[in-house]
């Protein structure tokens, strides 16, 4: 709790700030209602030991009255606080989800091989909900507990000074439970957090992976391996309610055992006549006015916990450090393509462990020339893919691009000069206009057209009911895996751009399809350094150079002809792979 009172409230108050004025109007309605509150119990003793008995009827009315105008002024203000103090929380949390969502686009690519989907969004929807109930509340419950908390004692100490200190000397007493059980609360919350993201990140697997378990009619391990991790959220919750349990028995057990003190010492006092029967009503009244905010400051620690778990957790990502440019980045308008790797090592690392996967490669692509990978899995062909456009940094070497170090490039001009066509295409859940729109937002409708007949998919999309405006589906499910390629395509040319990295584009195509979409590729790649990943040979016999990589490094390299001369790895892929001809 140390580390969230130093570190983590001054953070978390900085977001009330672009709306503080709603805040401040919050905070003033807390302030009349606690005191309207005090008033009650003030306007009871009177009508109890002085209208009442002298039969004083217009005061008599007049404070029925009084109380009658106060419960409407104090309807109107609890509506202010319902509705502007929950819309302050609303709009904090809005602040915080476009924060994390813009952070997260600037994040290593790194940091999402190594965190799940399902626990991100978790962060972003469970987490956020709770910050923003804390935001509401927390303030806003303390505050109007605490000025009635201070106006109770004052006014018992206006009724009887000892009686007043009786009452409030067992109040240490419920404070002294709440801290010792505050420690376990904050263990089983944020355990909690942590399985109810792991159950996010199954579900999202689950849901997306539906087609897959059920061609191999895996539902059973699917169904097995939630329910495990279902189990694990029941055992998790179960010690967090477990907590909650001891915390709520403790803190009703001390406000009952607050009121039985009052009862007994306000009835000995009264029996005593220390007090009479208006100060004795006004006594209890006031007692049960402060017995409502320590119950509200009860309630008010779970929310703080969860609030500030959540708060916590979502300052964990925002600490991530973000990609960074060098100071003194270049911005340059366009670049001509000119590629070179010049001694460069690069190994993934996960947990603390490193899996070398090149080690001192050297390639040159010259400008508008066709370079092509080929070779086993495992050689690190889409590594490199990856290492142009820095989504990964390098461990050592360096690589150029029209002579400059990349490292030296700001990312945002690097990656506006890359085009990358995949294997495995992602689409986003919109129509086919927006996808390939992606490939340069500010394209008028013409170029979109354009760009979708260069890759032979305009005839698809005319033919459809809604045409370009047709929903594609999450990840483009409604379309074909090569209408899908044929899309991101389309993008790439929408796009532009003088380098293009076909990534194993056509592997996962059938023939026929495959020969529609090369015919797109090997159009896109006209007058553009172009980089291509392939295990199908026949896609790359007409590139510049081919480069047979192993796991090794890079085993020969030449032209296909070159190649197929020397007789060894590359001709005898060849022969594997076309033997049946």
């Amino acid at each position: 709790m140390q580390k969230i009172k130093k570190g983590t409230i001054k953070r978390f108050v900085k977001y009330y700030c672009p709306h503080r004025k709603l805040f401040i109007i919050d905070m003033i309605c807390a302030f009349i209602i606690s005191v309207f509150n005090l008033v009650y119990p003030f306007i009871t003793k009177e009508i109890i030991n002085n209208y009442v008995p002298n039969k004083f009827l217009y005061l008599l009315l007049a404070a029925a009255g009084l109380l009658l105008g106060l419960y409407v002024i104090k309807a109107a203000l609890n509506y202010v606080l319902q509705y502007w103090g929950h819309l302050v929380g609303v709009r904090m949390q809005a602040d915080m989800r476009s924060e994390l969502f813009n952070h997260l686009q600037k994040l290593p690519f790194s940091y999402f091989d190594d965190n799940k989907t399902g626990v991100i969004m978790s962060r972003m929807t469970n987490d956020l909900f709770e910050i923003s109930e804390l935001a509401h509340h927390g303030p806003e419950d303390v505050f109007l507990s605490l000025v009635t908390l201070i106006g109770a004692f004052v006014m018992l100490c206006f009724i009887n000074v000892y009686l007043a200190l009786i009452v409030f000397a067992v109040v240490p007493f419920g404070v002294l439970v709440s801290v010792l059980l505050r420690r376990r609360m904050k263990r089983a919350f944020k355990e909690v957090r942590v399985v109810q993201g792991e159950i996010n990140a199954d579900i999202e697997s689950a849901v997306s992976g539906m087609r897959v378990s059920r061609a191999y009619s895996a539902q059973a391990h699917a169904e097995e391996k939630f329910g495990a991790g279902n189990a694990r959220f029941v055992k998790a919750k179960s010690r967090q309610y477990k907590v909650m349990g001891e915390f709520h028995s403790s803190m009703t057990f001390f406000m009952d055992f607050l009121y039985f003190a009052v009862l007994l010492s306000g009835g000995l006092f009264f029996y005593y006549d220390f007090i009479d029967a208006g100060e004795f009503a006004a006594f209890v009244l006031y007692v049960t006015t402060l017995i409502t905010p320590i119950r509200t400051l009860i309630n008010i620690f779970e929310q703080i916990q969860e609030g500030m778990t959540g708060f916590k957790r979502f300052c964990e990502i925002m600490d991530v450090p973000e990609e960074e440019d060098a100071p003194e980045a270049i911005l340059p308008e366009r670049l001509a393509g000119d590629i070179e790797f010049d001694g460069v090592s690069f190994s993934y690392k996960n947990d603390g462990d490193e899996k070398e996967v090149i080690s001192d490669f050297s390639m040159r692509i010259p400008a508008g020339k066709t370079v092509a990978l080929v070779g086993p899995s495992g050689g690190g062909k889409t590594t490199i893919c990856h290492l142009i456009p820095r989504f990964y940094e390098i461990d050592g070497g360096k690589i150029t691009v029209d002579g400059y170090d990349i490292r030296n490039l700001q990312r945002s001009a690097l990656r506006k000069n890359i085009g990358i066509v995949q294997q495995d295409v992602y689409l986003f859940n919109g129509t086919i206009r927006e996808n390939i729109a992606y490939g340069n937002f500010d394209a008028a409708e013409e170029e979109i057209i354009e760009a979708a007949k260069k890759a032979n998919i305009h005839d698809y999309i005319i033919s459809l009911p809604h045409g370009y405006d047709t929903s594609v589906g999450e990840r483009g499910v409604k379309l074909s895996g090569g209408q899908k390629q044929r899309v991101s395509i389309a993008r790439a040319f929408l796009k532009n751009p003088p380098i293009l990295i076909l990534d194993e584009a056509t592997s996962a195509l059938d023939n026929a399809t495959e020969t529609l979409i090369q015919g797109a590729l090997e159009k896109l790649s006209e007058g553009r350094t172009t980089l291509v990943v392939a295990h199908r040979l026949s896609t790359v016999k007409n590139s510049d150079e081919i480069i047979v990589m192993t796991a090794e490094g890079i085993k020969e390299r030449g032209t296909h002809e070159e190649l197929l001369a020397l007789g060894g790895a590359y001709e005898k892929l060849y022969k594997y792979q076309f033997k049946a001809n």
